[in-house]
């Protein structure tokens, strides 16, 4: 194992390559250094989805999120273990300057990226007028724009090759009134949709990824209480990879990859639309599901 300089353009860290570089695929990952992004990055590396549609070798893995120093360590473990060349990409997606620093790294042709996974987000705390205007617009920053902008930079490149793939993370959150967060997040959905079929027959894939409450600092990070969540609500977030990754390759372009949430989804169809906003309005944003 060395330590190289990036690219010119690139974050200041260090990429982690191998002694014996191989030909692999790339997958990028945003919001990379917890939760539902860390397990994307622990599958991926260790061998997940590829774009023939079936599981292969690791992925070398370009890892995006504010920590540096957290970054650091999860490439130099995810090396370590699975011997796949770890790349760091410090940027907040809060600011144009990060998603440009992102855009940019997606646009590299010599070293294209197969796979993106638009995974950082965040909640807010509180009902709609405790929240202020700020964090409100932050969160269609992180949750919207930026997946918009990512998303358009990475399939430029994947359609000129043939072949790439795109996992936008949603939420259940996108099927229920709740708020900003359950906008953004079906705003998500519906981008998702529209783009996949607009990109039918060029080999890039799209799927929008709807988990249910997962257990990550997603809650902590909020400052929402969980303890009104039933257990058998909780979703492994390793668990809940591999099975979006399955769907992926399947050409699903919404994955909801628990049967307990496809069946509560199910519900909520049947569910009058006031009644459904009456329930949803008295949780308030006390927890939101991730």
């Amino acid at each position: 194992m060395r330590y190289v300089l990036p690219m010119l353009g690139r974050s200041l860290a260090p990429v982690l390559r191998p002694s014996n570089v191989r030909p692999m695929t790339t997958a990028l990952i945003t919001g990379a250094t917890a939760g539902i992004g860390a397990a994307f990055a622990r599958r991926l590396a260790a061998g997940g989805t590829s774009q023939s549609g079936g599981v292969g070798s690791g992925h070398n893995l370009v890892l995006v999120a504010r920590d540096t120093e957290r970054l650091r360590r999860q490439a130099t473990e995810l090396h370590d273990l699975h011997g796949i060349e770890a790349e760091v990409l410090t940027a907040d997606l809060a600011t144009d300057k990060g998603i440009e620093a992102v855009e940019k790294r997606l646009g590299d042709r010599k070293h294209p990226i197969d796979l993106l996974v638009n995974n950082a987000g965040f909640g807010n705390k509180g009902r709609f007028l405790d929240v202020s205007m700020a964090d409100e617009l932050t969160m269609l920053k992180v949750h919207c724009e930026a997946v918009l902008r990512l998303t358009s930079a990475a399939v430029t490149g994947m359609k000129e090759r043939g072949r790439g793939g795109v996992v936008n993370v949603s939420s259940v959150a996108a099927f229920v009134p709740r708020g900003t967060y359950g906008a953004s997040k079906a705003w998500v959905v519906q981008f998702t949709q529209g783009a996949a079929r607009d990109l039918t027959g060029t080999g890039v894939r799209l799927m929008a990824l709807c988990p249910g409450f997962t257990r990550t600092e997603f809650h902590d990070r909020a400052g929402m209480g969980t303890d009104n969540i039933p257990n058998w609500m909780w979703l492994d977030a390793d668990k809940l990879v591999t099975a979006a990754l399955s769907d992926l390759t399947r050409g699903k372009t919404v994955s909801v990859p628990d049967p307990r949430y496809k069946a509560l989804m199910s519900a909520v169809k049947l569910t009058p639309r006031g009644l459904l906003g009456g329930l949803t309005s008295k949780t308030g944003r006390k927890y939101g599901p991730q």
